[in-house]
């Protein structure tokens, strides 16, 4: 299979000019090795991977002899299975004043994050790798931020195809992936199964001491199953048989390994009565279709939860441009005690982005009046409007457009 550029690059190798160590963190199979492999190509750098029993050990047991072994500039794949090097890290880092030395991929875990965090602070750049987007999959390279005005639509426009909502399906039920990437239906269902029985199954025993594997299974279908709405643990719970506090420390080592992503709600004095309930969305929304058994993208598109897998896909794409983007933004979404709810919030350089997400092409452009909520408050509003499947950016008001979801 052809190699396709990733977003993270960029930052990835601007962190490598800058910080003597890059830590690349994300769900299993999404390519971070794949991604640091290729950047390496080339170059000196030596390739080592924890996967190899005696490597590890090796690194368990004598970390001054392993990098004795592995000279830097070096490459760890799996470095969350002998957190024991960092100390040594720390110290490399501390003897040499050389950029970018060592490069690291991990699968995130709470321990692992600790670890780093204590040990190789200020030495230590974090990216976080997501599944591939809508722009990897078709080579679209922005050159502009993300920008949600007129102008800013309208530049990006000029890059993309028209929005196609079966393009769209074909991309939320296929999932990000690399290694399902144009296989057909048999294949990605085999994948996904194989997925889910050794690499989540192995990880959440490791993360959590989970190992009842019948009840997890039930448990990830019924995560599936609440896709894009707020998480309810009493549900999720009632799905595997399994108490409300148990579904909330499962869910939280699903949210550490990168498979589920919760996206908090807006919280400020200036708004008063929010709800605390995070809403759950999968990180591989072809994850949650193989999950909640949707044979085809036609099936996906034409059912019942398409608008939910429609909403998780543009939240996920949102999450994607941040974590890759120059500039940083909060991701939130509102909802009152009268039941009134703003898609999503994005904060950036002190303003508030409100967005609402509709699968349909020809939203009704009322939804906009419900961001009048923010403009009666004392925070300072910028451009919105409502992520959906319109062909071109079209103005709604002074403030807010349709925007098509293939431009974020």
């Amino acid at each position: 299979m052809n190699y396709i550029t990733r977003e993270l690059e960029r930052k990835f190798l601007k962190m490598s000019g800058f910080f003597k160590a890059v830590l690349v963190t994300g769900a299993r199979q999404v390519g971070k090795t794949t991604m640091l492999k290729h950047l390496a190509e080339g170059s000196e750098r030596t390739y080592v991977s924890l996967d190899n029993s005696m490597v590890r050990d090796l690194a368990k047991s004598d970390p001054v002899l392993f990098f004795q072994t592995y000279k830097p500039p070096i490459l760890i794949d799996e470095v969350q299975k002998a957190p024991e090097l960092f100390e040594q890290i720390k110290i490399i880092c501390d003897e040499s004043e050389e950029k970018g030395l060592i490069w690291m991929t991990g699968s995130q875990q709470y321990k692992m994050m600790e670890r780093v965090r204590e040990t190789l602070a200020g030495r230590v750049g974090l990216l976080e790798l997501y599944g591939l987007s809508q722009r990897e999959k078709r080579g679209v390279v922005f050159d502009e931020e993300l920008d949600f005005s007129m102008p800013g639509l309208q530049a990006r426009q000029r890059k993309v195809e028209k929005n196609d909502i079966t393009r769209v399906f074909a991309h939320i039920w296929e999932g990000g992936m690399p290694q399902v990437l144009g296989e057909e239906e048999e294949l990605r269902n085999e994948y996904y199964n194989s997925y889910v029985d050794t690499y989540l199954m192995r990880d959440v025993a490791e993360a959590g001491g989970i190992v009842d594997a019948v009840r997890f299974r039930k448990f990830l279908t019924g995560c599936g199953a609440l896709v894009s709405q707020q998480v309810n643990y009493t549900t999720l719970a009632e799905s595997a048989g399994i108490s409300p506090p148990t579904a909330k420390a499962w869910l939280d080592i699903l949210q550490a390994l990168h498979i589920v992503y919760l996206l908090n709600p807006y919280s400020n004095n200036a708004l008063k009565r929010l709800s605390k309930t995070p809403k759950l969305y999968f990180c591989d929304t072809g994850l949650c279709a193989f999950l909640s058994l949707w044979p085809t993208p036609g099936a996906l598109m034409n059912g019942a939860a398409s608008g939910a897998y429609y909403e998780n896909y543009v939240v996920m794409e949102l999450v994607k441009n941040y974590a890759y983007a120059k500039s940083k933004a909060n991701l939130t979404y509102y909802r009152d005690d009268n039941a009134k709810e703003i898609d999503v919030i994005v904060e950036e350089s002190n303003l508030i982005h409100p967005l609402e997400i509709k699968k349909s092409a020809m939203p009704d452009k009322r939804e906009v009046k419900k961001f009048a909520l923010i403009d009666k408050s004392t925070l300072t509003r910028g451009a919105g409007g409502i992520v959906c499947m319109c062909e071109e950016p079209l103005p709604i008001d002074e403030k807010d457009c349709f925007i098509p979801g293939n431009l974020i």
